[in-house]
Order: C-alpha cells, then sequence, then structure tokens
C-alpha cells in the first residue's frame, strides 16, 4: 500500500502512455493557481499579512516598526522579507527608527536562517519600484534570500521552475522557533 492508501502497482499496469517528461509533483502549489492571475491587484499583502495570525500571515518575527515574513513566492526555501508596518514605497521615506529594526530584524534573520537551514550566504537587497523589479513596489520590503554552494540547478534556466524541498509552512515553523525569543 501507498501512504494514500492505494495499492501499490506496477506502471505497466497503469492508465497512460509513457513519454520522455519527468514529473515533479507540487500539490502545495494549487494556492497559487486557486489566489488566480493578479492575487496583489485589490490588496497589499504585506499590510494584510500581519493583521492575520503569524501562521496565516507566514510571518516569524514581530518588531515595533518592522516585521519578518516568509515570501509567498520565494527563490529559495527560506527567503524570508523584512517590512516596515507602515506602507511606504522606498527606504528614503523610512523613519530612523524603521531603517534601524529593519536593519536589526535582518541581522537576526541572518543568524536563524544560518542556524536552522545551514545555508553558506546570502542574497539581501530591494527593489524599489516597479521599473527596478519590484513585485510589490507600493510596500517597501527587504528580500533576505539564503543561498547554499549547491542550490543551483537547471530548472531555473531551463524550464522557468524553482525546485524548493521543504513547504513554507515547515519553514516558517522552523524560523519561528529558532528567533530569539520566540
Amino acid at each position: 500500500m501507498t501512504e494514500a492508501g492505494m495499492p501499490l502497482q506496477r506502471a505497466g499496469e497503469l492508465a497512460g502512455v509513457p513519454d520522455e517528461f519527468q514529473r515533479l509533483w507540487t500539490p502545495h502549489r494549487m494556492a497559487y493557481i486557486e489566489a488566480g492571475p493578479e492575487p496583489l491587484r485589490d490588496v497589499c499583502p504585506f499590510c494584510a499579512a500581519p493583521k492575520r495570525s503569524d501562521v496565516d500571515g507566514l510571518v516569524v518575527a514581530r518588531g515595533k516598526t518592522a516585521y519578518a515574513l516568509l515570501n509567498l513566492f520565494p527563490y529559495n526555501s527560506g527567503h524570508l522579507m523584512v517590512c516596515p508596518y507602515r506602507h511606504i514605497a522606498t527606504y528614503d521615506q523610512a523613519t530612523a527608527d524603521e531603517v534601524a529594526e529593519i536593519g536589526a530584524i535582518t541581522q537576526t534573520a541572518m543568524r536563524v536562517l544560518r542556524e536552522v537551514s545551514r545555508c553558506d550566504g546570502f542574497n539581501i537587497g530591494m527593489n524599489q519600484g516597479r521599473v527596478a523589479g519590484a513585485g510589490v513596489d507600493g510596500h517597501l520590503h527587504q528580500h533576505v534570500v539564503p543561498r547554499w554552494a549547491t542550490d543551483a540547478n537547471f530548472f531555473p534556466i531551463i524550464a522557468k521552475t524553482k525546485a524548493l524541498p521543504q513547504l513554507l509552512g515547515e519553514v516558517r515553523e522552523a524560523v519561528a522557533a529558532a528567533w530569539p525569543g520566540a
């Protein structure tokens, strides 16, 4: 028997004709399909996330002026974003307190991700404005992307696909549990 309770069968006894394609089963991606082509059009996700529970908003840590959450569309497992609570578009609009807390949360995120995921390095940055590549250009956010020496493969280049070895919920739970003061 399989995990789903289906009897094990040999491939030759199943329906369908084998072809040259390999299958990458990702049932968790149904959340994106069900959200529709423009899930961010009507609501700022960075204003909405902190109003939800930490689990539902993918929030891993909350500060006074800023917070950290997992990216719903990650480049790698553990891809976090640090955002001010205030809806501001660019870094120069942030207060000194927001800048300081964004920096402190970013440093803590690096330490936690290094501990939890054993990453080798990070990409950290802000894309400000649609022309600069910001997917959500109305709300400032800084990306903290863990990287490993072996994380690159052919999927992104050939198939425009990222292989993510962990589900978002599992990553959020591990990062939130390892966050100081959690």
